[in-house]
């Protein structure tokens, strides 16, 4: 079929729900992550220390067309815990990217990482008809770049001095992608992940 372009969609697992991000879900972002230079180090932006500097954030994502943003919702509790987002959205050659992506410190090696990207990588490849997906990261964010490979994404190389960070630092940028043909056995991997373990915790 051919590829059709992402439009704010709800997308529900055992774990977490994906919802169109809004400035409703800030008191909760904050609360998960604001103010934690460990959560913001590699998101290419300084740490919002407030929610008025969040909001800040938020509301940029919220204009910005060439993404489609996400609340990441912990089921458990209720609560936005994180937020994701399409990008680099090129529906004329079936591919997208899945970045801008941020949990709070406390669901890190959970199984909210993984159960969202099997949620958004379900829709852009059975739903999108998207034939590629590429997630990005910074060169020194080994773990990042572990839980991408996770995914089953394969490692396509490094562009160098590819963009400043808040610091005025250089970094290199991984690039990871998934193909059509690739998701089915990607997708199985990642569903035994989430069926191996009761609890959330991966």
């Amino acid at each position: 079929m051919p590829a059709t372009s992402p439009l704010p969609v709800t997308l529900t697992g055992r774990h977490v729900r994906v919802e169109p991000l809004a400035p409703a879900h800030l008191d909760d972002l904050f609360a998960a992550g604001g103010n934690d230079d460990d959560v913001w180090r590699w998101l290419g932006t300084p740490t919002p220390r407030t929610p008025q500097e969040l909001e800040t954030e938020l509301a940029a994502l919220l204009a910005n067309p060439a993404y489609v943003p996400f609340a990441v919702i912990h089921l458990a509790t209720g609560r936005a815990i994180g937020w994701t987002a399409f990008m680099d959205i090129d529906v004329k050659n079936e591919r997208l990217e899945i970045g801008s992506t941020w949990y709070g410190r406390a669901y890190w090696r959970s199984a909210v990482n993984t159960e969202t990207k099997l949620l958004l990588l379900s829709h852009a490849f059975e739903e999108l008809g998207m034939g590629r997906v590429q997630l990005k990261t910074d060169h020194l964010n080994e773990r990042s770049q572990a839980a991408i490979a996770r995914l089953g994404a394969r490692r396509e190389g490094v562009l160098r001095r590819h963009r400043r960070r808040p610091d005025g630092s250089w970094r290199d940028t991984v690039y990871f992608s998934l193909l059509a043909d690739e998701w089915p056995e990607a997708k199985s991997r990642l569903r035994d992940r989430l069926e191996e373990r009761s609890e959330d915790r991966l």
